[in-house]
C-alpha cells in the first residue's frame, strides 16, 4: 500500500490561489496512476483532476477546468494540485488518492488508497 499525506489546505478569499501537495511513500510512486477529490459539507465526495503514471496525461472535472491543474513529480514522489481563481464553491475536503491499476484517468471506479484530507475554504 502506499500511504498519503495532503497538505497546503487553508482560507483563502474568493479569486485568490491555493496549492495542495500530497507526498506519497512505501510504494514505488511511479507505479501509481494518481487524483485528487473533494467533498463538501452535505455533498458526496467528487472527482477533481487524475494524472496518469508518468505525468503525460491529466484529466479534470468540468468545474475547474481551465482553473485548476494537477502535477507530479516522480522523484520527490509528490502530486500537486494548483487551485487558481479560487470560488466559494470550491470550499470543501480535498482528498489524493492513488490507484495503481488505473490505466484510463476517467474510469469512474474507485481508487484504492486515500489520504486523510486538507480543508480548503473560500470566502466571498
Amino acid at each position: 500500500q502506499v500511504q498519503l499525506v495532503e497538505s497546503g489546505g487553508g482560507l483563502v478569499q474568493a479569486g485568490g490561489s491555493l496549492r495542495l501537495s500530497c507526498a506519497a511513500s512505501g510504494r514505488t510512486f511511479s507505479n501509481y496512476a494518481m487524483g485528487w477529490f473533494r467533498q463538501a459539507p452535505g455533498k458526496e465526495r467528487e472527482f477533481v483532476a487524475a494524472i496518469s503514471r508518468n505525468g503525460g496525461s491529466t484529466y479534470y472535472a468540468d468545474s475547474v477546468k481551465g482553473r485548476f491543474t494537477i502535477s507530479r513529480d516522480n522523484a520527490k514522489n509528490t502530486v500537486n494540485l494548483q487551485m487558481n481563481s479560487l470560488e466559494p464553491e470550491d470550499t470543501a475536503v480535498y482528498y489524493c488518492a492513488a490507484d495503481r491499476n488505473r490505466v484510463v484517468l476517467s474510469d469512474t471506479r474507485p481508487y484504492t488508497n486515500w489520504g486523510q484530507g486538507t480543508q480548503v475554504t473560500v470566502s466571498s
